[in-house]
C-alpha cells in the first residue's frame, strides 16, 4: 500500500524548513501523483503565512508545474478555527487562489473575539498542564470544530483531538454531514486508535496527511497507515492510499 497524494506540507512560507521546489522532489521522488503545499493561514500569530503571500505562492507553484509535469503540484492552506463560532482565516479572495482548504485548530491562533474565544486556548492549555479542565475543553473545542464544519466549505480537518479533546463523535457526524474527510495526521498521533474506532460509527471518510514540516517527510505514511491497519478501518475509506506495492 502507498500514498498516492500528500496534501499537508509546510514549507518557508510558514515554518517549515524547505521551499515549495524542495517538497515536490521529495514527493516526485517517492512517487506521489498529487502533492500540496498548505502552509499556515494568517491567523495564527507565530507561524502563519505573510499577507499577499498566496498570491506569490500561486504564481511558483503554477511555474514549478511546467517544470515537474510528471505530478500535480496544488495550492492549499491550513486554515486556523478562530473561535466558538468556527470564524476561519481564509477570505473569499483568497479561495480564488487556493485548490483546496485544510482547516484545524492550533494554540497560536488569534481568537476572532478575544473575550468570548481566548478562554478556549485558556482551558485547552489548562487542560494540558493540569488534566483537570476537559470537560470544558471539550465542549469548547466541539463547537468551535463543529461550527467550522458547518459554516465553511473545508476539504480535510486536520489532526482532530492533537491540540483539545473533542467529542470525536459529534465532529465525525458534522464531517460527514458536509462532506470534510478527517486527517490521520503521521506527525501528530491523530486521530488515534480510540479515534478511529469512534468515528468509524459513521460514514465519515478519512485522508492521511504526512504534515511534514521538512521536505524528507513528505509523502510519510508508514506510523498513520500502522494505525489504520490496527483498527480495521476499510481501506476504501482513507481517499489517498493505493493498494498496491511498494
Amino acid at each position: 500500500m502507498r500514498i498516492i497524494k500528500d496534501l499537508h506540507t509546510h514549507t518557508t512560507y510558514s515554518h517549515g524548513l524547505g521551499s515549495i521546489e524542495d517538497n515536490v522532489k521529495e514527493a516526485v521522488k517517492r512517487g506521489l501523483e498529487v502533492v500540496g503545499i498548505s502552509d499556515h493561514g494568517q491567523g495564527h500569530l507565530g507561524f502563519g503565512i505573510k499577507a499577499g503571500a498566496l498570491k506569490s505562492m500561486r504564481e511558483e507553484i503554477d511555474l514549478l508545474q511546467e517544470k515537474y509535469p510528471q505530478i500535480r503540484i496544488t495550492l492549499g492552506i491550513e486554515a486556523n478555527i478562530l473561535g466558538r463560532d468556527g470564524g476561519i482565516d481564509v477570505t473569499t479572495e483568497d479561495r480564488r487562489l487556493l485548490d483546496y482548504v485544510l482547516c484545524g485548530y492550533h494554540f497560536g491562533s488569534k481568537p476572532g473575539k478575544w473575550a468570548r474565544d481566548l478562554p478556549i486556548h485558556l482551558f485547552n492549555l489548562l487542560n494540558r498542564w493540569t488534566g483537570g479542565f476537559e470537560k470544558k475543553a471539550r465542549a469548547l473545542n466541539t463547537e468551535s470544530v463543529v461550527n467550522c464544519l458547518m459554516n465553511h466549505q473545508i476539504d480535510v480537518l486536520t489532526h482532530p483531538g492533537a491540540k483539545g479533546p473533542l467529542d470525536m463523535l459529534a465532529v465525525a457526524r458534522a464531517a460527514e454531514e458536509t462532506g470534510t474527510l478527517l486527517e490521520i495526521n503521521n506527525s501528530h498521533g491523530h486521530l488515534t486508535e480510540e479515534e478511529l474506532r469512534v468515528c468509524m460509527k459513521t460514514g465519515v471518510n478519512f485522508i492521511i496527511g504526512s504534515d511534514a514540516h521538512t521536505p524528507g517527510d513528505v509523502g510519510k505514511h508508514e506510523e498513520a497507515l500502522n494505525r489504520v491497519i490496527r483498527v480495521g478501518l476499510p481501506l476504501e475509506r482513507v481517499v489517498n492510499l493505493r493498494e498496491d506495492s511498494l
